[in-house]
């Protein structure tokens, strides 16, 4: 047995000239930095408030860690996740049992007060029916609504963008309502992306920001910790109340060398994630450091902590750089670098210690890194371009490409696009044409405005690109494909600059594979069309009977002539925003879009006593568990939404898909069947294998279950954000002590916990562990261990049938 012992410095005498020093230091805090911005004589001084995270805060924050830690050198992770602690001395006296300060790492929960939330339209709309059942009047830190996901790609913007405005009006009304009513930021259909919207405007070195998207890490590139949540967690932040994450261990990632001719940022992470896989990430936080990182610009450095998603980071983050610097003053930021300089050379807060630990490190040589192309199926199987033309031959994938799509979160930024319109222009020059559809979405009203003033929209256009609004479209399933049949057997292949490639997402086609790689590989690639082509070293026939050969692509990392607004009708109303409580929320009874909310049923006080209602075989990610696509219109309406409930999953003992049966054997639809036992109250459980949904944020994946009559899910590993989804929604998720036991369950197992009331009852401080009885058909019996990650908190949560429930007891 581990027996630990207290931190040595709470014994440590510190000399009096430190002790002069440190407060002397604490004081000049208020006169570096503002406690409020607002008497600044600056014309940007209302922003100030709203957009520099608070540094005297985490400076003096840093000050008490160091000082308890012996000062011990940190990682930026840690100095920003623990200087936003809700209560800093609570935790250290919490953790002081500690040998070291890394040991809490991966074991304590800690209790966080993000600066920020950032939604999305699908996600929101739950977020804000969660939000409106606490009572509360107001948000208590800046947040912003972004309309992004509910915008069908097709024709190109114009069309597009009035066709999914007028298809959801009523939801677009209900958020705009919301926002105004409770004080959020409103960023309508057609402002952009929400990931590039908020590092345009409000991401910041040393901020920690929950956002309703998975791929919320995106503003790492700006040095800040973003983390993708359900919306229960938005609530937490939106409410003030402490927002809770287990300590997760640090990856550092060091970068070497120099990207060079056709390698890009994007060809980091794909590199990465071929060498982690989807779940080699998950517990982490990936942070990078090394001189290569001198080399990357600020939304290559996002390119790189977007995708990160993909292998199950809790984040990843870049320490302040002079990119950075370039990008916020380029966007008109100036007055972050002003406070962010002191805060970094000052005090040293935004950039890692000097010797820190870190729990795993890896290393990539940017000069050595070849283009990748990675998929189908799955956003780690990563191929390099050298190898892909004999790999694809070998795996039988499609020859023929059968469309580009560059733009998405990921891939959509200035430099992206003019990077990929170098090669537009190499190929119109040497008069070639594409030969398949080739799609391009910007990123942001800003970024589109930027590109049509450089003529770099107009040179897409003339070359056969269909330009198409600043939103998701394509990436997430929101695209009106017309050249291919959905329901064809056919296999075909896309290459897209996009970060996720799951069977289905994007078209909603099974059997069209995805390959993700950089936006300059997609360009090049939609010249020949041939999955054998290799742009680095091979040649395009001309219709001369000469040969072209492209050049590698380069461009400004910022436009020369700087960012142009755009148009202002897609832009929120300038100023902080209030909250107006005048305004009414009124949600039709009748709606198929939008459903007010009835609370979850409190834990009965009782062991859990449930059905296996699914054996789940192979990947399940939240695609799979709650569909995207054409579905996304019901994200307001739990109960239509939820007849999409694992319709993607793959039936272990059957191999079918969205197929389960009852106890007499009777077939179902799996939700058919979900809904069948809810009206039998027969309580059901799921059993799956490694990753359980991995992907999205999106807490449908564990509201639709739950509303369902769903009471626990026992599977070998949770991906991170879905097993919290989980447990904010009062569904108890367990993991397989011994993997093996998986294949001892079969579904129609009856499984009964053991010692869940006493678990409950130490606030799931009981070791980590629970018994499961299981009961076959037959009616014999044993019993399997597994394992639980509940804190105290989510014991809460769980007790009072859903952490909305549990903070509604807290302020009503």
């Amino acid at each position: 047995m581990l027996v630990r012992r207290r931190f040595p410095l709470l014994q440590r005498v510190i000399k009096s000239s430190e002790v002069r020093r440190s407060l002397a230091t604490s004081q000049n805090l208020d006169q570096l930095f503002p406690t409020t911005y607002d008497n600044i004589n600056d014309k940007d001084a209302n922003k100030y408030n709203n957009q520099i995270p608070p540094y005297a805060k985490l400076i003096r924050n840093l000050f008490a860690l160091k000082k308890f830690a012996n000062d011990k050198p940190l990682t930026l992770t840690e100095k920003i996740l623990y200087t936003h602690l809700t209560d800093i001395k609570e935790t250290i006296g919490t953790i002081s049992s500690y040998n070291s300060i890394y040991d809490i790492r991966g074991d304590e929960y800690l209790k966080l007060s993000p600066d920020r939330v950032a939604m999305q339209d699908a996600s929101a709309q739950m977020a804000l029916l969660q939000f409106i059942n606490t009572g509360l009047q107001q948000i208590a830190v800046p947040a912003s609504i972004h309309c992004d996901h509910l915008i069908v790609g097709k024709n190109g913007e114009e069309k597009d963008l009035a066709r999914s405005i007028a298809t959801n009006k009523e939801i677009f009304d209900f958020l705009h309502n919301c926002a105004t009513k409770y004080g959020i930021q409103f960023w309508g259909p057609g402002s952009g992306i929400i990931h590039q919207i908020i590092l345009e405007n409000f991401s910041a070195p040393g901020l920690l920001m929950l956002g309703t998207d998975s791929h919320t890490p995106n503003a790492g590139g700006l040095g800040a910790i973003a983390i993708g949540v359900g919306g229960a967690d938005a609530v937490d932040a939106l409410t003030a109340t402490p927002w809770e994450l287990k300590t997760p261990k640090v990856m550092g990632v060091k970068l070497t060398g120099q990207l060079n001719g056709w390698s890009s940022p994007k060809d980091v992470i794909t590199k990465l994630a071929g060498l982690l896989t989807v779940r080699g990430g998950t517990g982490f936080i990936i942070e990078y450091f090394g001189e290569g990182i001198n080399h990357l610009s600020c939304t290559g450095m996002a390119t790189i902590c977007n995708m990160g998603a993909e292998v199950g980071a809790t984040t990843s983050l870049f320490p302040y750089m002079d990119a950075h610097k370039r990008y916020l003053n380029a966007t008109g930021r100036h007055f972050v670098t002003k406070y962010a300089d002191v805060a970094l050379n000052q005090f040293n807060l935004l950039r890692a210690d000097e010797g820190c630990h870190y729990d795993k490190v890896i290393e990539i040589d940017l000069s050595a890194l070849e283009p990748s192309v990675n998929g189908p199926f799955t956003p780690d199987l990563s191929t390099p371009i050298s190898e892909y033309g004999k790999i694809s031959k070998k795996n039988n994938w499609p020859q023929d490409i059968s469309a580009g799509l560059i733009g998405s979160c990921t891939n959509s930024s200035y430099e992206d696009m003019s990077r990929a319109v170098n090669l537009v222009k190499q190929a119109s020059k040497a008069g070639l044409k594409p030969k398949i559809p080739f799609f391009v979405t910007p990123g942001s009203e800003q970024i589109r405005a930027t590109l049509d003033r450089d003529d770099i929209i107009k040179t897409f256009a003339e070359n056969g690109a269909t330009v198409l609004s600043n939103a998701c479209g394509q990436c997430i399933g929101q695209w009106d494909r017309e050249d291919v049949p959905k329901q064809t057997q056919k296999e075909n292949s896309i290459f897209t600059s996009f970060n996720r490639n799951f069977r289905a997402r994007n078209d909603g086609n099974k059997n069209t594979m995805n390959f993700l790689t950089s936006p300059e590989v997609v360009t090049a690639m939609i010249y020949s069309g041939d999955a054998q082509f290799n742009p680095i070293t091979d040649s395009i026939p001309l219709p001369n009977g000469g040969s072209f050969k492209f050049s590698p692509p380069n461009a400004e990392e910022l436009p020369a002539n700087g960012f142009k607004h755009g148009r202002n009708e897609l832009y929120p109303t300038e100023g902080v925003p209030t909250a107006n409580p005048d305004v009414e929320i009124n949600v039709s009874q009748e709606s198929n879009r939008l459903q007010l909310l009835t609370p979850f049923d409190r834990w009965d006080g009782k062991e859990l006593k449930t059905t296996i209602l699914l054996k789940v075989e192979g990947k399940c990610t939240t695609d799979h568990i709650s569909a995207a696509g054409v579905w996304l219109k019901y994200k307001g309406h739990l109960e239509n939404i939820s007849y999409n409930t694992l319709i993607g999953a793959q039936n272990k003992e059957t191999g079918e898909v969205n197929k389960a049966y009852d106890l007499d054997g009777t077939g179902y639809d799996i939700p058919a069947l979900m809904m069948k036992w809810k009206d039998e109250n027969r309580p059901w459980n799921v059993v799956a294998e490694h990753n359980y949904g991995e992907g999205s944020a999106r807490e449908h994946a564990a509201l639709s279950p739950r509303y369902l009559g769903g009471k626990m899910l026992l599977v070998k590993s949770f991906a991170r954000i879905h097993e919290t989804n989980l447990k904010k929604q009062g569904i108890l998720p367990l993991t397989f002590m011994h993997e093996d036991d998986y294949d001892k369950l079969s579904s129609g197992d009856i499984l009964e916990t053991i010692g869940l009331a006493d678990m409950i009852n130490k606030g799931g401080d009981n070791g980590g562990t629970l018994d499961v009885k299981v009961t076959k058909k037959n009616g014999n019996s044993f019993i399997i261990k597994t394992k639980h990650t509940m804190s105290k908190d989510q014991v809460g949560f769980f007790k009072a049938g859903s952490a909305i429930n549990f903070i509604g007891t807290v302020f009503n």
